[in-house]
């Protein structure tokens, strides 16, 4: 093999590669292809030191912004116009709207794109809107959206809160030790309902055109939601909740409600609260919507300083270009920062490299040291997480904690007190946090009540956040790089809730990532970082990955595998989930086994000149089955992690010394 150049470093050949691998083409592409994505990650970074790529979601966001703009009394023509022209370009051939690209048409984003272009202007017989409608019809009618739908529509007089679930707001009253409360929902189930209760109670007089009811979106001429037939189980937590709930407008039809203004004051109370120290209510799209129109029902003005401060928030999440706006449903700095300086001091970059220092000195800003939610289930723990977004103090989460102190582990710091500090704070936290199953969920600890997801407001899938394989690998991970052994208490609970939660087939589910490609991948990664990946287990895992491989070495898998469990690692080739699976390959499939040279080949090759990858794909997830996520991050920092890793491997190994390297010595040509 010809000497090679790359990164200022030579590289010879003076050992043999895999036998299978020595003379392929990608495998002396390999160096510059980690170094190309290495320098282009570098060149996305910000002034500050973080990243931030966009995070993209369905058209429900514009949809529900439309909406919004013209409840605000903001429905600026011109804004209006490109948020519509957004809306119009998703629509698909059969007249409806999805939830991820190459997805099927979904009723509750038709219904709610139907409506918003109805507030554009837009005639109802027309043929896109015609369209829209027949859709409609065919998926179930109005009647058969979630409960969301039907409330935004209720609060606007499209039609009847008797189609609503009731939320009451004095569900702030009920104590914590109470089998039912608000903080046995899930953080975000929270930011999402409080506002939503001060608004249920309210009721205002938000009345829109006249032309903008959705009459013709009923299939059923008794206008009665399906969600509220009963169960089939006479004796179930769903017919309970569904006879609470008739009780329950019973009685908001009552003239004396004793513990009514008591409960509207808790509410308010607790949402101010939590609008402070954030940058809006859960620092995500529903949450501080709702907490825009519950200020403006509690009297205070689009234009009042504490309502104002919200909207401006809440802007920042508009892209605008020439002809459309478009929405995040939250912002993604410090998860994109941690997962960019992982990637970059796996490929090399030097321990003090300016990028990295600055990247840390930004991420150890972010450190939470004040209280928030997750005290009421851990009250004896001391604060030390980190949050996704720039500022979300109350809601710290356990996997942006867990990949910031792996990020973190590795920079050559020049206030080492500090850093040992910090680090030492956020593993204490995050050992707080695990669950009495052993693993760990996203923002509280224990929060797995499965009974409450029978709630008629639950229908947004995700009411409760119980303990998952991939945050659970995550910490597993963070740990054992650490150098926490698997006898350790913790990590052995650990383990053992892992091993419960495989799949059958020796996969493991993802919650927040698409989908088993990434649980598995996860997984493996954290068992090989204690040392436990020769088990049985593992190899199960590594079969299932390497059986879902295509023949080109690349890793697919639709967001319909959250629909349909048969269609796991299934769908159409990604650069961040082909990443993910060569990941877990790596951790546990023998050395030289061709799945791994596949994969890397396949990434090597689909790499474009200037170091980036191409992907159009959705592969994050927020709620399963209901709303899924771009991180337009991810298709560049995960193959650059992968590929670096697997030529670290084999530097280690000395099985691939024509590519033998010195991370000290690493410098790009960028000028770092």
């Amino acid at each position: 093999m010809a000497s090679l150049v790359r990164m200022g470093e030579e590289y010879s050949s003076t050992t043999a590669a895999p036998a299978s691998w020595r003379e392929q083409d990608w495998a002396q592409k390999l160096p510059e292809t980690i170094e190309r994505g290495a320098e282009h990650l570098l060149s996305l970074q910000a002034t500050d030191g973080y990243w931030q790529g966009e995070l993209e979601a369905d058209s429900t966001l514009e949809s529900d912004y439309i909406y919004y703009l013209f409840v605000l009394g903001k429905a600026d023509p011109v804004r209006i116009a490109k948020l519509a022209n957004y809306v119009r370009r998703k629509q698909l051939e059969d007249g409806g709207w999805n939830l991820y690209p190459g997805g099927p048409s979904e009723l509750n984003a038709t219904c709610k794109a139907y409506f918003a272009l109805k507030l554009a202007g837009d005639d109802m017989n027309a043929p896109h809107l015609t369209a829209a409608r027949d859709t409609i019809h065919r998926l179930g009618g109005l009647e058969h959206t979630n409960s969301y739908v039907r409330f935004y529509l209720a609060l606007v007089g499209a039609l009847g809160w008797e189609l609503v679930p009731a939320i009451p707001p004095e569900l702030m009253l009920l104590p914590n030790w109470f089998f039912i409360n608000i903080y046995e929902m899930s953080s975000w189930t929270r930011g999402i309902v409080i506002p939503m209760a001060i608004l249920s109670a309210l009721r205002p007089d938000w009345r829109l055109p006249e032309h903008a009811r959705v009459d013709e979106l009923f299939t059923d001429p008794s206008r009665k939601a399906a969600a509220f037939d009963w169960g089939e189980q006479l004796v179930s937590w769903k017919n309970f909740f569904l006879a609470l709930d008739r009780a329950l407008k019973i009685y908001e039809k009552l003239p004396w409600k004793p513990l009514r203004r008591r409960a509207l004051r808790e509410a308010k109370h607790w949402m101010l609260a939590h609008i402070e120290r954030t940058e809006g209510l859960a620092a995500i799209y529903p949450a501080m919507m709702n907490s825009i129109f519950a200020l403006m029902a509690l009297g205070h003005g689009p234009d009042d300083p504490l309502t104002w401060r919200e909207i401006k928030e809440f802007s920042r999440f508009e892209i605008e270009d020439a002809e459309t706006i478009r929405l995040q449903p939250c912002v993604s700095p410090v998860w994109d920062t941690c997962i960019a300086m992982v990637a970059l001091e796996e490929a090399g970059v030097a321990p003090d490299h300016p990028a990295l220092v600055k990247s840390a000195e930004w991420i150890l800003a972010k450190q939470i040291l004040g209280p928030g939610d997750w005290q009421v289930k851990n009250k004896d723990a001391e604060p030390g997480g980190w949050a996704f977004e720039f500022r979300n103090d109350h809601y710290p989460d356990v996997d942006d904690t867990a990949f910031v102190l792996m990020a973190l582990q590795r920079v050559k710091f020049p206030d080492e007190k500090r850093m040992e500090g910090a680090i030492r704070r956020g593993i204490q936290w995050l050992l707080s946090m695990q669950n009495r199953d052993g693993g760990w969920g996203a923002f509280d600890r224990d929060n797995d009540r499965r009974f409450i997801c029978n709630i008629p407001f639950a229908d947004h899938n995700a009411m409760i956040d119980p303990s998952t394989a991939d945050v659970t690998a995550r910490v597993l991970e963070c740990l054992g790089r650490f150098g926490w052994p698997a006898e350790h208490p913790a990590v052995r609970r650990a383990v053992e809730f892992l091993l419960k939660d495989q799949c059958k087939d020796g996969s493991w589910f993802g919650r927040w990532g698409v989908n088993y490609v990434y649980g598995t991948s996860g997984v493996l990664r954290s068992l090989e970082t204690i040392s436990l990946t020769a088990q049985d287990y593992c190899k199960r895992a590594v079969s299932w990955l390497k059986a879902v491989q295509k023949p080109d070495g690349s890793f697919g898998e639709s967001l319909r595998s959250y629909h349909v469990e048969s269609s796991k690692g299934q769908g159409d080739s990604t650069p961040s989930q082909t990443a993910w699976g060569l990941i877990g390959l790596l951790a546990a499939a023998d050395p030289g086994d061709p799945s791994i040279s596949k994969a890397a080949e396949y990434l090597v090759q689909q790499q474009n000149e200037d170091g980036s990858w191409d992907e159009n794909d959705f592969t994050g997830t927020g709620f399963p089955c209901v709303f899924y996520l771009k991180y337009h991050l991810y298709r560049n920092s995960f193959p650059v992690y992968a590929l670096a890793r697997l030529h670290n491997q084999l530097r280690n190994a000395e099985e691939f010394c024509a590519f033998k390297f010195r991370p000290e010595e690493f410098r790009l040509r960028s000028g770092f």
